[in-house]
């Protein structure tokens, strides 16, 4: 009974060390330095705007209160729209290549480089609400009047070089119409009547003094912020290194022979997929292609 007794009596000792023990171990384990975790504290900050902006070489009236505080409403959702302004950046330079060009062809100002990304984010397949699409976003009935080609096989408003050179032309048109590049801008979202029909009524000849839609009312001014931005993309603390950007994809032109009955066998013929080859033609629109003989063919391939 004493043997019973007196372990009663020390096993609570033998547990009480052995937790002593184990802490002494766990403690020596930890750093020798306590450091402490400091919270940092994340600032958001407005955005600073220039002292002068202009648009297609001319200048924005900043001086006005209301121009000042639209352009800074619209610099403020692009550069806090993180994800799709750093897109946007990657984009960048794989769009950029193929239209910079065909504006200078054809005498338009290179900031109408950025109208296409407020348009359609650089998305070549983009569709809105309104059935524009493309690149530019068309409309069926301008498109056709320009010349492209529409029906259930192809859509050449998915075609970002004639797409491109359709929206020069109707730009050209425009600046005829207007005499500025600014209501050019703004007619090709409103269309050349909706913006006459406002100059008329208001007496105004000034895209920023016209009462119009909300939509048009800050197009030229989303125009101008993006322009800001993807211009200088580190005054708004966006840092993407060239090796981050999406690469320039050389191509070669095939020209299309006769009927396509099927445009995955056409596409391992050339050596790509099915996929890559609507990647690289979104203006066709079908598995296949009925040749008239009217009309010649290319599509883009990538090369190897």
């Amino acid at each position: 009974m004493k043997t019973k007794n007196w372990r009663r009596i020390i096993w609570p000792f033998l547990m009480l060390a052995n937790v002593v023990v184990v802490l002494s171990i766990l403690l020596s384990a930890m750093p020798a330095s306590n450091e402490v975790a400091v919270k940092k504290e994340v600032k958001h900050r407005a955005v600073e705007l220039p002292e002068a902006v202009s648009f297609a070489g001319e200048p924005m009236p900043l001086d006005r209160f209301y121009v000042k505080e639209s352009l800074d409403r619209e610099l403020l959702s692009n550069a806090y729209f993180h994800s799709q302004t750093i897109r946007y950046i990657k984009l960048v330079p794989r769009y950029f290549h193929v239209i910079e060009p065909i504006l200078k062809e054809h005498g338009i100002p290179d900031d109408f480089k950025y109208l296409a990304v407020a348009e359609s984010g650089l998305n070549p397949r983009a569709v809105s609400p309104a059935r524009a699409v493309g690149f530019w976003q068309l409309m069926e009935g301008t498109a056709k009047d320009y010349g492209l080609e529409i029906n259930s096989e192809v859509d050449e408003r998915y075609h970002i070089e004639k797409a491109t050179h359709v929206a020069c032309e109707y730009l050209k048109d425009a600046y005829k119409k207007f005499g500025n590049w600014t209501m050019v801008a703004a007619a090709y979202n409103r269309g050349m009547n909706g913006i006459n029909r406002q100059m008329d009524r208001q007496m105004e000849e000034d895209y920023y003094d016209l009462l119009i839609t909300t939509e048009t009312a800050r197009y030229v001014y989303r125009i101008v912020a993006l322009k800001l931005i993807l211009e200088n993309p580190e005054r708004y603390n966006f840092y993407v290194a060239e090796n981050e950007k999406y690469p320039v994809i050389k191509t070669k032109k095939v020209e299309i022979k006769g009927s396509v009955d099927n445009f995955a066998e056409f596409a391992h013929k050339q050596g790509v997929s099915y996929k890559v080859l609507k990647d690289f033609n979104p203006w066709l629109r079908e598995n296949n292609l009925t040749y008239s003989g009217r009309k010649r063919y290319w599509v883009e391939i990538p090369e190897k």
